[in-house]
């Protein structure tokens, strides 16, 4: 990427970061935070926290998602495509339906419980569909989707055994939202986040090569089994870890990585920065927007990626449908 364009992706972050502590229902001054009250709390210990876990989730979504879209070949991949979501929503409502209580390491049975169940989920796709050349991405994509299916299903089993109270606390979590105090996630998700980003841009030339097919990769000396095999694995555990923090928010691993492709073209070398930092600033706006539209009460924050984002998923599959 030029100087320019990295200035610029830096400026976005950083003026999204210092405007958006300020908006809120209840109105926080510059003055305030320098001094000892509810303004200071709110802006340090809620707000900031908050916007930064945004700008992080956000972040490895649209990441994931430009990753994803390369290795299985698929414009209309999402980082949930592969099914690892449905895993980690699985294990969280086991998790609500048990009423487990546990806490390890401050992260609830809730959190514990979704990762375990994103790890779950990984094993056995990998398990279907590795082979000596690779992993297919055909196959990728048809066992991610019955995957899905299945634990849907369990899901819903599940929603038909609970009573109205843990219906509720399941209905929630899976909307997606980014309610937190403190700087437990925020601070657990940016190593994870970094790690993953540095790892995949580190190999984002032999991603441009790959996502022009099996054949090509190999004729240019990339090493296409090893590399599906690290881009699967390291875009899946994010994406676990997001979805047990966050909950499942839909479509900012669709939207964000199409959007930046129009604007940078498909270069992975400026598309992954540029879809990821877009993607952290698009949700920390949509968090901003989602606990003051209705304030003092909050619209959870899956709802409003999906009312955006849903509309522009089907002009994708119209505009699809066109080229073939």
């Amino acid at each position: 990427m030029s100087r320019v364009k990295i200035l610029l992706l830096i400026l976005l972050i950083i003026l999204t970061i210092t405007a958006t502590p300020f908006i809120g229902g209840i109105s926080v001054g510059i003055g305030e935070i320098f001094s000892a009250g509810i303004g200071r709390q709110i802006f340090f210990d809620l707000r900031l926290p908050r916007i930064m876990f945004a700008f992080l989730v956000g972040f490895s979504l649209a990441l994931i998602g430009a990753v994803f879209q390369a290795l299985l070949r698929n414009d209309l991949a999402t980082p949930y495509t592969l099914g690892v979501s449905s895993g980690g929503s699985l294990g969280a409502v086991v998790a609500i339906k048990a009423g487990f209580l546990l806490d390890w390491a401050g992260f609830p049975a809730i959190v514990i419980f979704s990762v375990s169940g994103s790890l779950f989920t990984i094993l056995i796709i990998y398990m279907i569909a590795r082979s000596r050349y690779g992993l297919s991405p055909l196959t990728l994509i048809l066992t991610g989707v019955t995957i899905s299916l299945l634990f849907s299903s369990m899901i819903l089993f599940i929603h038909y055994l609970a009573d109205f109270t843990e219906t509720y606390r399941m209905i929630r979590w899976l909307m997606g939202g980014l309610q937190i105090s403190g700087w437990t996630y925020p601070l657990t998700l940016l190593p994870v986040s970094v790690l993953t980003f540095l790892f995949l841009y580190r190999h984002a030339a032999a991603i441009n090569i790959l996502s022009t097919g099996h054949e090509m990769a190999l004729s240019k000396g990339v090493d296409v089994p090893g590399l599906q095999k690290r881009i699967f694995f390291g875009g899946s555990v994010l994406i676990g870890v997001v979805v047990a923090f966050a909950g499942p928010i839909g479509f900012i691993g669709l939207i964000i990585p199409h959007l930046i492709r129009l604007l940078t073209g498909p270069d992975h070398r400026v598309l992954l920065p540029a879809a990821a930092v877009f993607g952290g600033v698009f949700l920390v706006w949509c968090d901003t927007a989602a606990r003051t539209i209705i304030a003092p009460a909050e619209l959870p924050v899956g709802i409003l990626t999906a009312i955006i984002g849903g509309p522009f998923f089907i002009w994708l599959l119209l505009r699809h449908r066109m080229k073939q």
